[in-house]
């Protein structure tokens, strides 16, 4: 009988990477988990839970976002100021032409496991409303969404 390990990557050999994604290839939600699952490195052979191991992600167009059905108008994102009566609400398309970057950061938030991993999740992730990114010089690959 082999004696087997199980694999536990250590915070020395991460080797991180560079990923392009176009948000207005699929819908949102697809985008969404597809960004998570890079954030975190699901799809690594050496993934290990309580390493962080993902790589970096860089999206561009997110002002082009595709959603489906109703969501530009049903979909409401609530933030709140922290005093009584502080509620404020704003709808998809509020939001897309305000500030496009949010409503992509906003799905892939809540995508990312709540521990105290998913700052530094969230930190590799770059977003850009137009086609023009700062991350050139990185050579992002470049994912194809289906």
């Amino acid at each position: 009988m082999v004696n087997a390990k199980t694999f536990s990557q250590k915070s020395a050999d991460i080797s991180r990477q560079w990923y392009l994604i176009d948000a207005s290839e699929a819908p949102l939600g697809r985008a969404a988990t597809k960004i998570a699952n890079l954030l975190i490195g699901k799809s690594k052979v050496t993934y290990t839970p309580h390493i962080d191991n993902g790589d970096y992600v860089v999206v561009i167009n997110a002002g082009a976002l595709v959603v489906t059905g109703d969501k530009e108008t049903g979909k409401i994102y609530y933030r709140h100021s922290g005093f009584p009566g502080g509620i404020s609400e704003a709808t998809l398309k509020e939001v897309r032409s305000k500030n496009p970057e949010r409503i992509i950061e906003a799905a892939v938030k809540g995508m990312i496991p709540k521990n105290k991993l998913s700052a530094d999740r969230m930190a590799r992730l770059r977003v850009f409303s137009g086609e023009a990114h700062t991350h050139t010089a990185q050579t992002p690959t470049k994912v194809e969404m289906k």
